[in-house]
């Protein structure tokens, strides 16, 4: 089982969007299969294997999550971030703005879903290998 600590070690180390298919690979190997991810406050729910699932803190204060979601504002805000142009906070805040609620980040399937507030799919972009890059 993995603990709150070792997630935040390989947290540690994400600078910008650029560096997110490392912290993927970095949550893999202490077990983490699947995570969600809530804009609104930043909390993170992760999940392992036999049902373990451990609960995180909200990382930063509460923002409003737009009523309108845009699948073309949320395209250009994942586009500059794995161009490592923007902080995470500052993407958070281009999610919120776009409509995106959550996103479930899925290890298996090396995917990210991006959902609104009625849980439609604005986005589902791949996770390259960290050794693609």
């Amino acid at each position: 089982m993995f603990t709150i600590e070792q997630i935040h070690q390989a947290f540690g180390k994400v600078k910008s969007g650029a560096d997110f298919p490392q912290f993927i690979q970095d949550l893999k190997v202490v077990g983490v299969t699947q995570y969600d991810n809530f804009v609104s406050d930043g909390r993170t729910k992760y999940y392992g294997i036999n049902d373990f699932s451990l609960d995180g803190e909200s990382k930063y204060p509460k923002m409003d999550v737009n009523n309108k979601s845009s699948s073309d504002k949320l395209k250009q805000a994942i586009t500059i971030h794995q161009q490592g142009q923007t902080d995470y906070p500052t993407f958070c805040q281009q999610a919120a703005d776009a409509g995106v609620e959550k996103w479930t980040t899925h290890m298996i399937e090396m995917t990210v879903t991006y959902l609104d507030k009625e849980r439609n799919k604005l986005a589902v972009e791949p996770i390259p290998d960290s050794e693609d890059l």
